[in-house]
């Protein structure tokens, strides 16, 4: 008996050592949080960077890569078309394209291709084009299910840099914030595109919806190009709504609302600052706002440990890495000109792909500044697109490819 007792005890010790692997299905990950589960990952590496296992050719776009299982999800542009592709994860292999014309031009010139990152839910990929393109495929093949153009179906006005919210999906509803007159945030049926319902005059932001359940009752979040929005996934109904944007109309609400226990954190730049909300069952309630903690253009924080790791500024002018005490409101340490980048937060430390292309593995500590390593590995910027971390492989695109490195010690 006391063998056997041994025996169980080192086996459990076996079976908890070893590495954790998670898949990345939509934005910002399973939770869109920016946080993974993973472990038995690399806690340093050299000048050149981490192991590429692949590397492949890709067209235009900031869309960032998801994973399934062995599927990995690539949208991107080349010519007149936006392609939808599903390869093998473990080394690139192509399984399925699916394939539609596009016009799109951006009128500021800030390149072409989709900016929206697709989800995977069950058996259904969705994805969301630069022009407003919303489709349904099959995972397994590549099938359509269904497709619409949003952008004529509700009359949106042109934006700044085309469409570049990511979809969410709950409950089999695909939740869009659309940003048309009295179709400011849609519901769409997954089973078959058609409208369930319709909330809100609210512009299209390019900050991408999340749910939550506060106490049972469940939140759909959106950070549109007025403000916040919380309502109920099921039927449209607007719980809570305030503004938060920057006086001008030249300016973008961009990074995703960060839900941490009862809490939303909204951040915007162009003078706004960050809007920190406690949720409660029938909405929310604003505990502050302040414009010297962090304010994101375009990238989502993360959490950790009761502080926000994020960038704070202006991309032009060269943001920092900053972390902040939200409780306090206090920033406890501000790495100057880091740059924006999209990073995970994995086993205690930030994964961090800077728009220079640069790989950087930082401690996700409040008392200082911990960079563990550094290394070049991308030149084909701006490097925008969210970088997404599956079974011990970091997957990362640049303007002209996409890497899949190898993260697992």
């Amino acid at each position: 008996m006391r063998i056997r007792a041994l025996v169980a005890i080192a086996l459990a010790v076996a079976i908890s050592s070893k590495a954790q692997a998670d898949d990345w299905p939509q934005f910002l990950g399973r939770n869109r949080d920016g946080v993974s589960n993973e472990t038995g990952l690399l806690r340093s590496w050299g000048k050149d960077g981490p192991k590429v296992l692949w590397k492949k050719d890709v067209g235009e776009g900031f869309s960032g890569p998801i994973i399934a299982g062995d599927r990995l999800i690539v949208f991107h542009r080349v010519g007149d078309e936006e392609w939808i592709e599903c390869w093998n994860a473990a080394d690139g292999k192509p399984q399925w394209k699916h394939a539609y014309p596009t016009s799109y031009q951006d009128p500021l010139g800030k390149g072409d291709g989709p900016r929206a990152t697709p989800l995977i839910d069950g058996k259904r990929v969705v994805t969301m084009g630069g022009d407003g393109d919303l489709t349904c495929l099959d995972l397994a093949n590549g099938a359509k299910v269904w497709a619409r153009k949003i952008t004529k179906d509700y009359t949106v006005p042109q934006s700044y840099f085309g469409i570049g919210s990511s979809p969410a999906v709950d409950d089999g509803l695909v939740l869009v914030n659309v940003g048309a007159k009295d179709a400011g945030i849609v519901a769409f049926r997954l089973e078959d595109g058609k409208e369930v319902w319709k909330a809100t005059g609210d512009g299209a932001s390019y900050s991408s919806p999340v749910i939550r359940a506060i106490d049972g009752v469940k939140h759909a979040i959106f950070f549109t190009r007025n403000g916040p929005v919380i309502l109920d996934p099921k039927n449209g109904s607007v719980r809570h709504q305030e503004r938060w944007r920057a006086r001008y109309d030249a300016s973008v609400n961009a990074a995703t609302p960060l839900v941490f226990g009862d809490r939303a954190f909204f951040s915007a730049s162009y003078e706004t600052g960050a809007l920190m909300l406690r949720l409660i069952k029938t909405g929310a309630e604003q505990l502050w706002t302040s414009d010297s903690l962090m304010s994101n253009h375009y990238n989502t924080c993360v959490y950790h440990k009761e502080h926000l790791f994020g960038i704070d500024g202006r991309q032009e002018a060269g943001p920092s890495l900053r972390c902040v005490d939200p409780k306090n409101r206090a920033v406890t340490w501000d790495q100057k000109r880091f740059g924006c980048a999209s990073m995970i937060l994995a086993e205690g430390n930030l994964m961090i792909l800077t728009e220079r292309g640069e790989l950087v593995l930082v401690a996700a500590v409040p008392e200082k500044y911990i960079e563990l390593a550094r290394a070049k590995v991308m030149d084909a910027g701006p490097v925008r697109a969210q970088i997404a971390l599956a079974n011990g492989r970091l997957f990362a695109r640049d303007q002209r490819h996409l890497y899949c490195f190898d993260m697992k010690k």
